[in-house]
């Protein structure tokens, strides 16, 4: 029997291995702990048959991942969302549920009909099972929705706040269901009674800590947070968490529900974020540790045995539940489109699926020959939501006429807007930072054309009679409607660097001759970033670090010229089309004629360097001037090296004294 320590090496070991490979595969970690667990599990190598010490443990992963969802479901954020949370969400959980007990029911009754006994299929599946597995199939995967939305830029699109909303309340819903599965084992005055118990309790209980908790969890966190200890503040979070979900288990509810309420009372203090941020790693171990656990139950042999079972299982929920969440959410007000995408991303099993079917099992409410053709079937339609969501627009116009006709609307408003437009810049993104972008070059009279996301923005601003049109910047539609191929330039104004990769991937296919400029929030992509096609990357810690230390030396006396060249050496390092400086009217002190700076030459149809290398172009003058940048006649900037050849329209930054500056500029035109 292996010791507890090498179970726990081995279970690491795995998962490291399993989320390396999802990683390359570009698939939710979550997968790679499933994939792992079967592969060690009792069903396949049998490398961890003792698991009971690490399922125990894997059970907080649970309570840690209810734990962040209850910081989510701060009161705010409820009565904001409300419609699509309580109303959209509500009707398809419970419809689901109803649905599943309603087909159970009459599928009972018609094999009754055909004289065939055993029970539904000889299952012996009764109406408890099937009101636990309704539960199970409500549930959708927020971990990988939510992060492919993200990565997508959709949270905040129409289908994208529909989805959030069922979302949270499939997570909330999850609370009350892990109180009413295991009571269905019991006889029905029984449950009756136990349930009535648990939510009186449970009321009480909420009551209790949701009344002077807040407060009380306020001046705590306070208190600790003043001793200024990262490890006390870190303990104290474990401390919350764990000892309240203790409490509502002493008092005969769920774990997950103590830790959901520690969350909720958390998420209304000012230390929600820290708290996030810190509970993160113990919520991701422990989670993927639950998921490991979850695919050891797999039996492949079962597999092999109940395949049309599982293909069944796979399929059928995943149709209902598309056709199910489609109708709903056009139901609510949805367009055909929106309604379609909100379906195709809710349709597949969620983590807390596994959760309710596990506990389901452990009550022996699902026999153990279903248990695991279901968890398989699951796991199958998790394997299939990248895929799902990756292709969602495409299956949406090929079903829906009238989203692509709207998706045709909105392409011509922007045309509209930017028909007139010849050498504007494009503004992807008005919040903060795009808006005063834009006043600037309202100022020096330069058009723009910027696109957003967020429809009150674009109509507050639209009104105001600003030219920002709804749009996807990420989609080469709405690019080319804003008129790429005629603009001067482009600017991503919000710093995220996966929808900034794909912006620059599609000007640099479409229209290569526009310089773009990108918003970071610190300077670590920025090779990643110039390497993908961007002109120009601005890192707002950079900058905002340089305009304190600017301002620190003009307070303490250091002379504003020297300032501003201090700060201009530490952009040397940083930005290629900045190193340096450029020779103006106010350089030509006796000081200063002397030392170094930039000259931009470009290279005309007849320059002498055209079809040369650069070492070739200016040979023996390499000793007295360095070529800093070269900005293609396309328009990418690229690093020099003394093999590149030169083409017309290149541009070529050098930096050197003026004597050599002019004979190098000599050489590069006339030879």
């Amino acid at each position: 029997m292996a010791s507890t320590l090498e179970l726990t090496l081995l279970y690491l070991f795995a998962a490291v291995i399993g989320v390396v490979l999802c990683r390359l595969a570009k698939l939710p970690p979550m997968l790679g702990y499933l994939a792992v667990g079967i592969v060690i599990g009792p069903n396949a190598l049998a490398l961890a048959k003792d698991s009971a010490g690490i399922e125990y443990l894997a059970e907080f992963g649970v309570v840690f991942l209810m734990f962040v969802i209850g910081l989510e479901f701060n009161l705010p954020k409820l009565r904001s969302m409300r419609s699509l949370v309580f109303g959209l969400g509500l009707s398809q959980v419970t419809l689901t549920m109803a649905a599943t007990l309603i087909g159970h029911l009459a599928l009972g009754a018609g094999l009754a009909w055909m004289g065939l006994q055993g029970g539904l299929l000889g299952w012996g599946i009764n109406w408890q099972s099937a009101v636990a597995l309704g539960g199970a199939l409500a549930m959708s995967s927020t971990a990988i929705v939510v992060k492919m939305m993200a990565d997508r830029i959709e949270l905040d699109t129409e289908h994208g706040r529909r989805v959030i909303g069922v979302l949270l309340f499939q997570d909330l819903a999850v609370v009350p269901l892990l109180v009413l599965i295991p009571a269905l084992g019991d006889s029905a005055a029984e449950m009756t009674e136990v349930l009535a118990w648990a939510f009186a309790k449970a009321a009480v209980l909420l009551a209790l800590l949701l009344a002077g908790g807040q407060k009380l969890m306020h001046l705590w966190l306070k208190l600790v947070a003043r001793r200024k200890s990262e490890e006390l503040f870190m303990m104290n979070v474990l401390l919350v968490t764990l000892g309240l979900a203790w409490l509502t288990e002493h008092f005969g509810l769920s774990l997950a529900l103590g830790a959901f309420i520690a969350g909720m009372l958390i998420a209304e203090t000012d230390y929600k974020h820290q708290v996030e941020t810190d509970i993160r790693p113990f919520h991701d171990l422990l989670l993927g540790l639950f998921f490991i656990t979850i695919g050891m139950k797999l039996d492949w042999h079962s597999l092999v045995d109940s395949w049309a079972l599982v293909l069944a299982l796979a399929t059928l929920p995943v149709i209902f539940k598309l056709g199910l969440v489609t109708a709903l959410a056009k139901a609510f007000g949805a367009p055909t489109g929106v309604a379609l995408r909100t379906g195709l991303y809710l349709a597949q099993a969620g983590e807390f699926g596994f959760v309710l079917v596990t506990l389901a099992a452990d009550r022996h409410l699902i026999p153990a020959r279903v248990e695991s053709p279901l968890l398989a079937a699951m796991v199958l339609s998790m394997l299939a939501t990248p895929l799902i969501i990756q292709y969602s627009n495409r299956i949406v116009m090929r079903v829906s006429s009238t989203d692509w006709l709207m998706q045709s609307l909105a392409m011509t408003k922007i045309a509209s807007r930017s028909i007139n437009a010849d050498r504007h810049v494009i503004i992807c993104g008005y919040g903060r930072s795009g808006q005063n972008l834009a006043r600037l070059l309202e100022q020096e009279g330069i058009p723009y054309m910027a696109l957003d996301l967020d429809p009150d923005r674009v109509q507050q601003a639209q009104a105001a009679g600003q030219s920002v049109s709804f749009g996807d910047a990420t989609r080469l539609q709405s690019l080319q409607a804003a008129g790429l191929s005629r603009a001067s330039a482009l600017v991503v104004t919000y710093p995220h660097t996966a929808s900034a990769r794909k912006i620059l991937r599609l000007v640099r296919e479409h229209a290569p001759q526009v310089p773009v400029a990108v918003r970071t929030i610190d300077d670590a992509p920025l090779d990643e970033l110039q390497q993908a096609g961007a002109t120009a990357v601005v890192p707002e810690a950079l900058e905002g670090s340089l305009m304190l230390a600017s301002q620190t030396l003009a307070l303490v006396g250091v002379p504003i010229r020297r300032v501003i060249r201090l700060v201009q050496d530490q952009r040397i390092a940083r930005y290629g089309l900045l190193r340096g400086y450029f020779h103006g009217a106010d350089d030509d002190s006796v000081d200063e004629l002397e030392l170094q700076r930039l000259r931009s030459v470009t290279l005309t149809p007849d320059a002498a360097a055209i079809g040369q290398t650069l070492e070739d172009a200016l040979h023996e003058e390499l000793v007295n001037v360095t070529v800093v940048s070269v900005r293609r006649a396309h328009g990418r900037v690229e690093t020099p090296s003394m093999g590149l050849t030169l083409d017309s329209g290149d541009t070529l930054v050098i930096s050197g004294r003026p004597q050599a500056l002019a004979r190098a500029e000599a050489l590069l035109l006339k030879g």
